[in-house]
């Protein structure tokens, strides 16, 4: 009998090691969304591929590719894309699709933002009120798209006191300190509809132009290493640029509300 147990085991980790399978560095905001939950079993319904996610921000999800640790990347923040592709990291960058970035914070909105005309006089009153912010701080493409903000309204973060708090944690950890500090924040607008706890948060500001947030699916170069799986990386592509993949990510709502728009193209 154990001979027989041993036998069906060896069977099963045979079929698991043939099995088509590859690794994508995805960010938390991503994950954070609840997408993956939707576009997974597609894929490996219509694929047969099993996509195994390693969730993490930006910077970090493209330094593992730099290094060939992952296949692919999906992440958001464009200039790190596109230095990413120039040093040779990966093959190119495909646009997937956009939603964008909103200011959460108090219910009673005590720096008054929910009335500013863009997102640098948004994050200029919270300087000048000095009310708590709490920041990704993790090189995230939500972290990188903060700091631009912050640069935009002629401010340095790297010289704020202490009602800045930099968490250096996914989206979701940072959706949860703000609730906790009752503190603003930056976040993508799918983590934030996907948030169960916004007791006594609202989301304030929203609408500027420098708020869109783009995703891109970014091969990693196969010449990296020889067990990266380019072929399975060009399938999932293919899939991820499919009208069926437009009509999962274009269907995506919570509450009603659309989380992300399918917007597929060659750079």
């Amino acid at each position: 009998m154990k001979k027989l147990i041993l036998a069906a085991i060896a069977v099963l980790w045979a079929q698991a090691c043939n099995a088509d399978a590859m690794r994508m560095a995805v960010t938390t905001s991503f994950d954070s969304s609840g997408l993956a939950e939707v576009l997974l079993p597609a894929i490996k319904e219509d694929l047969d591929l099993d996509v195994r996610l390693l969730v993490v921000g930006t910077g970090q999800a493209l330094r593992l590719g730099e290094a060939g640790d992952v296949d692919a990347v999906l992440v958001h923040s464009k200039a790190a894309e596109k230095a990413f592709v120039a040093a040779g990291h990966g093959t190119h960058r495909r646009e997937i699709m956009y939603n964008d970035f909103v200011i959460i914070g108090p219910v009673a909105d005590p720096a008054q933002i929910s009335v500013a005309s863009s997102a640098a006089v948004a994050v200029q009153k919270i300087e000048d009120a000095q009310t708590p912010f709490v920041s990704r701080g993790d090189d995230s493409g939500t972290h990188k798209a903060e700091l631009k903000i912050w640069a935009s309204a002629g401010l340095d973060a790297d010289g704020f006191g202490p009602w800045y708090r930099a968490v250096g944690a996914g989206m979701g950890a940072a959706l949860n300190t703000a609730a906790g500090m009752q503190a603003y924040v930056l976040s993508d607008r799918a983590s934030w509809l996907n948030f169960g706890n916004k007791d006594g948060l609202a989301l304030l500001f929203s609408g500027d132009p420098v708020l869109f947030n783009q995703y891109a699916f970014l091969p990693v170069d196969p010449s990296k290493n020889a067990a990266l799986r380019n072929d399975l990386a060009m399938k999932l592509e293919d899939w991820l640029t499919s009208p069926r993949a437009a009509e999962l990510i274009n269907g995506y709502e919570i509450n009603g509300e659309k989380l992300f728009v399918f917007n597929a193209q060659n750079e």
